[in-house]
């Protein structure tokens, strides 16, 4: 699977947006889940925040809307039932956790719900960012709590998705991340979307997310994390040659040093290193060292596999 760590829960100067398992075609490079982008997801374009929020879908007329009008509805036997079981089985929350850390316009999201319950469903949130590294079990829990009390709240189904992807529940985060699109539109996160598709084994799945209008709305950062995960799908089905020529549609270029650069390079010289181009796999590892001095990647072992 590709390693989308930069795919996380938003926070206001912290954790960003997503990541599978590591040691699959197209992983980007990254060791382990830790990733110095996390800021990425608060810059991260086509999520409908540029239009006025009760203009677009699941803005707050419309969700005031279907909230009075779901209420109306006659609710299922045992459903009071469940939702208390639900709240008894929360995993506790620490009494002094600061919800200024989250990205101020989640916390604008959350306004639609009460202040008591927003305030709750921003701790479960940053809660499910804070554990995602050494306890993903427990980071889902809380992203789950989060989703129960904020079903209709799209950054929250989002993040449910995003940390059940994480946590390799693949199934999960696919459900989450279409709700979260249909409540927000734009085009979500996709390479997430589709880098679970691969998780579930479905690679063809994958690809077709890639060829949907949702794709041409990426900029370029996002053509980039896509493109990854398309070019592992690639080489799931054995298309080494195809998953070359899908990076390259994106054009690697060594002029570029941000971490999508060292991301899309490092890609770039894994399918070369196997198709049996060492040569050139060996110039791109080359070129992943030199933007990444920190070593997060494993650039360096894997040049010694080009000898």
């Amino acid at each position: 699977m590709s390693d989308r760590s930069n795919e996380r829960p938003r926070r206001n100067h912290g954790s960003s947006s997503s990541k599978g398992r590591n040691g699959r075609p197209g992983n980007g490079g990254r060791k382990g889940r830790c990733d110095d982008s996390r800021d990425r997801r608060n810059d991260r374009s086509g999520d409908g925040r540029g239009r006025s929020r009760n203009a677009r879908p699941g803005g707050d007329e419309e969700r005031k809307f279907n909230n009075r009008h779901n209420r109306s509805q006659p609710r299922r036997q045992g459903y009071r039932e469940d939702r208390m079981a639900q709240k008894l089985s929360e995993p506790d929350l620490p009494s002094d956790l600061d919800i200024s850390v989250l990205d101020p316009s989640v916390l604008q999201d959350l306004k639609v719900l009460s202040h008591d319950n927003a305030t709750r469903v921003a701790k479960h949130m940053i809660m499910a960012a804070d554990l995602l590294d050494d306890d993903p079990a427990l980071a889902l829990r809380h992203a789950r709590a989060a989703k129960n009390r904020a079903g209709r709240v799209g950054v929250v189904r989002e993040t449910n998705g995003v940390i059940a992807y994480h946590a390799g529940e693949w199934k999960e985060a696919l459900s989450e991340l279409r709700a979260a699109r249909r409540m927000s539109g734009g085009p979500g996160l996709l390479a997430v979307m589709a880098d679970a598709e691969r998780g579930l084994g479905r690679p063809e799945k994958a690809l077709e997310l890639g060829r949907s209008p949702e794709a041409r709305d990426l900029d370029r950062e996002g053509r980039i994390e896509l493109a990854i995960v398309l070019s592992g799908a690639r080489r799931d089905l054995g298309q080494v040659d195809s998953a070359i020529a899908t990076l390259e549609r994106v054009r690697p270029n060594k002029d570029e040093r941000d971490v999508s650069a060292m991301r899309l390079s490092y890609a770039y010289a894994d399918a070369l290193l196997a198709a049996g181009r060492k040569a050139e796999a060996a110039d791109w590892f080359k070129h992943v060292i030199e933007l990444d001095p920190e070593m997060l990647t494993d650039a360096k072992q894997r040049l010694e596999e080009t000898e």
